[in-house]
């Protein structure tokens, strides 16, 4: 890949002219940690860096969802089985680069990852635990199944099926679907 081509393509076609050394750096850590995990489809590149696009609002970093969940049962001390739990004392919502929710979706994949987000979920703010929770979440990788929906980018980016709109099943059913799936295919077109 021609790096200086890729990102003179994204700032003009996803970032209004202009990239913000905080944004250049999170899309660079990103890419690292992709190439790192052998992830060598440019789609599936391209769908995980417009899922960041949408969930960090921009800023391609890992970002505290707004409202810290507030409005949603996530933001409290509930369980998704709607049980209520005391310890840790910690609230489970959004964070990171595809703003990972829930007690159980931070133990899950903090024990995949062997890192303790349950007792430190702001761990999932870290770059480099940020990329390695999405590429866990919406890959096989390391549980075989895309660990935030059971959907994976090997089911909608494939040898017979590129599906950029129903993608967005792997993080949260269709919402944003064809957005998110405009700000892909630019990605994709900068990685070609």
């Amino acid at each position: 890949m021609d790096t200086q081509k890729f990102f003179d393509s994204i700032r003009e076609t996803l970032f209004n002219g202009k990239l913000k050394s905080s944004q250049v750096e999170g899309i660079e850590s990103i890419l690292a940690e992709c190439k790192l995990a052998g992830i060598t489809d440019k789609r599936w590149i391209a769908y995980m860096l417009a899922t960041v696009i949408h969930e960090t609002a921009r800023t391609m970093q890992p970002i505290k969802e707004y409202g810290e969940g507030k409005k949603y049962d996530y933001g409290k001390k509930i369980k998704m089985s709607r049980k209520t739990y005391t310890t840790p004392d910690k609230i489970y919502f959004g964070r990171g680069y595809v703003q990972l929710t829930w007690y159980e979706n931070y133990s899950g994949l903090g024990k995949l990852l062997k890192i303790d987000l349950l007792n430190n979920p702001d761990l999932a703010l870290d770059k480099k635990i940020a990329s390695r929770i999405m590429i866990e979440g919406m890959t096989k990788a390391k549980s075989s199944f895309g660990d935030f929906t059971g959907k994976c980018l090997e089911m909608y980016f494939n040898e017979k099926v590129t599906d950029w709109v129903n993608a967005r099943k792997i993080i949260n059913g269709l919402d944003k679907a064809e957005l998110i799936a405009g700000y892909a295919k630019k990605f994709y077109e900068a990685l070609s």
